[in-house]
């Protein structure tokens, strides 16, 4: 097996060691959430998940670095394994299905393994460069996924995860000409509307503040279903600070509309 398809068999492991984390406290009556400092939720369940995480990535890569959510860490050169245990915190601790635990490995800055698994949905997706992306489901078997062919902005739908966001750190304005040059625009938000695009439900991912731990699997996902991954401003970089992933044939108007 390559180093890439292993590291790609353990990202798998992980998620399995995180849903069965995660599926056992969901909607636990007895689930604690604490507030952050930056005022954002998080859970026991969140904090569970990733020291399990960290715990099998320390006996298996101990020489890789580890940056996380929850107990911070850099990706610096070299390897660095990103995590969030789970993304959607806000719909896990309130019973909304939308959640999911994010993996990715960056190897000096480049992510070369994204995986998502959302199991409260019954859904996976993952790539690994060179390799495709892919998803899962109980009914099917893995099948390889890319994204849509839609050329024209007017045929396009759009999503992103909260208004509010743009007002607070983009634009409003600049997001409402691009939502308005669409066909439809709805807000499945966090990782599931980069998953849509890549898998091709979806044609433009947009969102106006994210974390590395948010999109590092979504850059080597979407890219590797054929889409492109960059911040607002056009720069490919899952740590930018923004995010905004599209068919590739849509992504520059995209950028025009979206500035401020």
């Amino acid at each position: 097996m390559s180093t890439i398809g292993a590291d790609l068999a353990l990202a798998l492991r992980l998620a399995d060691a995180a849903d069965a984390i995660t599926l056992s406290r969901f909607r636990a009556r007895d689930l604690r959430v604490e507030r952050k400092p930056d005022r954002t939720p998080v859970t026991d369940a969140d904090v569970a998940v990733e020291d399990a995480v960290r715990e099998i990535l320390a006996a298996e890569r101990p020489d890789d670095a580890i940056m996380g959510e929850e107990r911070g860490g850099t990706a610096g050169p070299g390897r660095t394994w990103v995590l969030d245990p789970i993304d959607g915190t806000k719909n896990f601790l309130r019973g909304v299905p939308v959640w999911g635990t994010l993996v990715a490995l960056v190897v000096d800055g480049q992510p070369q393994v994204g995986l998502c698994s959302a199991p409260a949905l019954t859904r996976r997706w993952w790539a690994a460069a060179g390799e495709g992306a892919w998803t899962s489901d109980p009914l099917t078997e893995p099948r390889r996924i890319s994204v849509s062919g839609v050329s024209a902005m007017e045929d396009a739908y759009l999503t992103t995860t909260d208004l509010g966001a743009w007002t607070t750190y983009h634009s409003r304005e600049a997001y409402l000409r691009l939502a308005d040059a669409c066909w439809e625009s709805r807000a499945f938000g966090d990782f599931w509307s980069h998953c849509l695009v890549a898998e091709g439900v979806m044609d433009i991912a947009a969102e106006a503040i994210v974390n590395p731990w948010d999109v590092a699997f979504a850059q080597i996902l979407v890219t590797e279903a054929g889409g492109r991954f960059t911040d607002l401003t056009g720069k490919p970089d899952y740590s930018a600070g923004s995010a905004l992933s599209t068919n590739g044939h849509l992504h520059d108007e995209a950028l025009q509309l979206l500035a401020r």
